[in-house]
C-alpha cells in the first residue's frame, strides 16, 4: 500500500508541477466547440533549443515534394507513433496525443500515423479535420484501413469489442507506413504518457529482435491458448525452441519495421489466424497471434512503460491500483475506460490521472456540426489511403 501511495503521489506531482527543461508551451485563445468540433484546442508545444532541426523540403516517397512548412515523415530525426483513430475511442486517442506532446522534450519531432477504419461512423475525413482543429501544428498523417483486409481472418472472441477489425491494424503497419519509416512505436488509444517518449523510442534491440515491449513472465502463459492448442504436439511445440516465452501486452510496442518487412511477419501472424479459423486454439482477439510469433523473442522494456490493466477486470465497477515501481505510461486496458467512468461520476481513483489530458469540451445544448467542405479540404495535408 505504501509503495502504491508513493507512486500515485509522484504521478500527481508530475501532473501538477510545470514541465522543466522540456518543450516550450503557448496557449490558444480559441477552443474546439466554437469551430464545430467538441474538443478544445490543445496548447501549442514547441521544441526547445536543444532539439534537432527538422527538414521541411525533403522529397517524399514517389517523388512528391512536401508542401513548404510541412515536415517530411521521412525525416530521420522524427519519433514515429502509430495509433488507431475511431469514433468510439476518439476521446482516448486525443488525450493520449496530448499527454505525449506535453511530456516530450522535442514535441515537434514527433510524427503521428493514425489508422482509421474505412466504414467508421465518423469518416476518416472528419476525423482528420478534428485532429487538425485540436492540434493545429501536429505532424500527422491519416490512413484508411480497409476492413476487408482482415475481416475474413477474424474469429469470434470472448468479448465482442475484441473482434473490431481495427484491432488488427497493428499487424499491417509494415505495409501501411512508408518504407522510409523503419521504426515505430505502436500505442493503444487508452493510454497516457507521463515521460519523454524519446526514451522509449531509443530502445536498443539485440539479437535481431523485431519488437520490444514490457514482458510479464509471472502471468500464466498457458491460459492464453485452448486445450486444442496444448493437446496438439505439432502446434504446441512452437514454443519448444524458445527459452522462456512470456506474456506481453500488444498495446505498447516498439517495432523494427525494416526487419518486420524483411521477415514477412504480417504473413506469419495471418497464418496463425488461419489456423484459428480451422481449429479453435485461443479465445482472445488480436493478442494470441502476436504471442505465437514473438513470445520468447521480445526485447524486454522496463515495466514503467506499460502500467496496464487500469481498466479493471471484465467486471462492472472493478478498479485497479498501480503496480509497484516508477511509471512512464498508464494503460487503461480492460473493460473500463476513464472517460466513461468520469462521465458516469463513478470514477476509479486512477482515472483522475487521465483527466488533465482530456480535451473533450462539448457544447451542452444547441451544438450543430458546422463543418463545411472547405473546412475539411484545408485539413487534408498528409491524408492518404491504404489499399492492398
Amino acid at each position: 500500500m505504501t509503495g502504491n501511495f508513493a507512486s500515485l503521489l509522484s504521478l500527481l506531482l508530475l501532473l501538477l508541477l510545470p514541465m522543466l527543461c522540456l518543450s516550450i508551451r503557448s496557449f490558444p485563445a480559441r477552443d474546439g466547440p466554437e469551430h464545430g468540433f467538441p474538443y478544445a484546442e490543445a496548447p501549442e508545444y514547441r521544441n526547445g533549443a536543444q532539439c534537432p532541426a527538422l527538414s521541411s523540403s525533403a522529397i517524399a516517397s514517389g517523388g512528391r515534394r512536401i508542401e513548404e512548412g510541412v515536415v517530411s515523415y521521412c525525416d530521420p530525426t522524427l519519433v514515429h507513433i502509430a495509433m488507431t483513430l475511431d469514433s468510439e475511442y476518439l476521446r482516448g486517442s486525443i488525450a493520449a496525443v496530448h499527454s505525449l506532446l506535453r511530456h516530450a522534450s522535442c514535441p515537434e519531432n514527433i510524427f503521428f500515423h493514425f489508422i482509421a477504419a474505412e466504414f467508421d461512423p465518423a469518416s476518416p475525413r472528419i476525423l482528420t479535420g478534428l485532429v487538425r482543429s485540436t492540434f493545429p501544428s501536429l505532424n500527422f498523417k491519416v490512413y484508411i484501413f480497409r476492413e476487408d483486409t482482415v475481416i475474413n481472418l477474424i474469429s469470434s472472441s470472448i468479448r465482442h469489442a475484441l473482434e473490431n477489425p481495427l484491432n488488427y491494424a497493428r499487424n499491417y503497419l509494415g505495409d501501411i507506413l512508408d518504407p522510409c519509416v523503419d521504426r515505430v512505436i505502436y500505442l493503444d488509444s487508452d493510454v497516457i504518457v507521463v515521460d519523454d517518449v524519446r526514451k522509449l523510442w531509443d530502445t536498443a534491440f539485440s539479437g535481431g529482435r523485431i519488437i520490444g515491449a514490457p514482458e510479464y513472465c509471472h502471468a500464466n502463459f498457458t491460459k492464453y491458448f485452448t486445450d486444442n492448442f496444448w493437446s496438439d504436439p505439432l502446434l504446441s511445440r512452437v514454443f519448444g525452441s524458445r527459452s522462456r516465452p512470456c506474456y506481453f501486452n500488444t498495446g505498447v510496442m516498439v517495432m523494427d519495421l525494416r526487419r518486420w518487412r524483411d521477415g514477412n511477419f504480417r504473413k506469419r501472424i495471418e497464418n496463425w489466424m488461419e489456423v484459428q479459423k480451422r481449429k479453435r486454439i485461443y479465445d482472445l482477439g488480436s493478442l494470441p497471434p502476436f504471442l505465437l510469433v514473438f513470445a520468447g523473442n521480445v526485447e524486454p522494456i522496463d515495466h514503467r512503460w506499460n502500467q496496464h490493466g487500469l481498466g479493471g477486470d471484465n467486471v462492472k465497477g472493478s478498479c485497479r491500483s498501480l503496480h509497484p515501481g516508477p511509471v512512464s505510461l498508464l494503460h487503461w486496458s480492460g473493460k473500463g475506460k476513464p472517460w466513461v467512468r468520469l462521465d458516469a461520476r463513478k470514477p476509479c481513483p486512477l482515472d483522475f490521472l487521465w483527466e488533465p489530458y482530456d480535451l473533450y469540451k462539448p457544447v451542452r445544448s444547441g451544438m450543430r456540426d458546422r463543418t463545411t467542405a472547405s473546412d475539411i479540404s484545408s485539413t487534408m495535408i498528409g491524408y492518404s489511403s491504404y489499399l492492398i
